[in-house]
């Protein structure tokens, strides 16, 4: 019986270096103190029309647009956010995708709302987009530091 050897680039040991590194990353209580602060921040937006009380305003109504967009924006925010633990390595693109959320809820109560929007919903969203944009920067910024320290240890 003869053995192959592995072609393929999943067995190619800079590849298999790399995977290890973003291990070791995930497994900082820096990366998961970021992983479920981000939960946690998406999941506030989500729930924040009725907590804060905005979603039961009969000026703004009961679904506004800025209570709709609150609640994907959070969930989707949470889900694209948990996956960093699990897969460090292909989350540049969920970074950019964080980030563009973060940027949306801060201008979410001018663009759905307008002139309605009252100070509970500015500073609810302005606030929360604030840290969401921030965490999402964070976990870009730990894809950075892996790229940047492995090439650091690979010139050596």
């Amino acid at each position: 019986m003869s053995t192959q050897s592995p072609t393929g680039m999943e067995h190619h040991p800079d590849i298999i270096e790399l995977r290890e590194h973003y291990e070791r990353v995930t497994a900082t209580p820096l990366a998961q103190g970021v992983e479920a602060l981000s939960i946690c921040a998406g999941l506030f937006l989500a729930i924040s029309p009725w907590v804060v009380g905005f979603g039961l305003n009969p000026v703004v109504g009961a679904f506004s647009g800025l209570s709709v967009s609150n609640l994907l924006c959070g969930l989707v925010f949470a889900y694209i956010m948990a996956g960093y633990g699990s897969a460090l390595e292909r989350t540049h693109a969920r970074a950019w995708a964080a980030m563009a959320i973060g940027v949306w809820t801060i201008i979410a109560p001018w663009a759905t709302v307008g002139g309605e929007a009252v100070n509970r919903t500015i500073w609810t969203n302005v606030v929360t987009g604030a840290v969401m944009a921030c965490l999402a920067g964070a976990a870009f910024g730990l894809t950075l530091t892996g790229a940047s320290s492995r090439m650091g240890r690979s010139r050596r």
